[in-house]
């Protein structure tokens, strides 16, 4: 008895406009919802060396009274960069003050440990279906 070739289910064309869309829609959101809730990026503290302080003007303007070149480590070679580059001693140090936050948080460690293992139990809870499906369909 010859056997019949498997062919696997058609999805419709609105079927895959419609998977298409929610996976847009997954990947938009994966991308912004770390923005929008201040998620994205380290954070940062600043760090002013001595004899350095900041300063916000009424109009938000951030400027560093005391900054030199030396105080904030810089030798004559990094401040000619800086300088080519456009900034100034005052523009610099706002960048040059700025320290990434690598704090540890076991909260955030255990969030992010209980995320990652349920994504792989739901992973490997569908897939088992997925797999069982098709095999069903190939061989009962």
């Amino acid at each position: 008895m010859a056997r019949q070739k498997y062919q696997p289910p058609q999805q419709s064309v609105i079927g895959q406009v419609i998977d298409a869309a929610l996976v847009l829609i997954a990947v938009f959101l994966a991308l912004w919802v770390p923005l929008y809730f201040n998620l994205a990026g380290a954070a940062t503290r600043t760090i002013l060396p001595a004899g350095v302080t900041q300063q916000t003007a009424a109009d938000g303007t951030v400027t560093f009274p005391g900054a030199t070149w030396e105080n904030l480590g810089q030798n004559a070679v990094m401040q000619k960069q800086w300088e080519a580059l456009g900034y100034d001693v005052n523009s610099a140090a706002a960048l040059i003050t700025q320290w990434f936050d690598y704090s540890f948080s076991w909260p955030m460690l255990i969030l992010t440990a209980i995320a990652v293992i349920g994504y792989f139990v739901f992973l490997l809870v569908y897939s088992d279906k997925e797999y069982k499906q098709v095999i069903a369909e190939k061989f009962d």
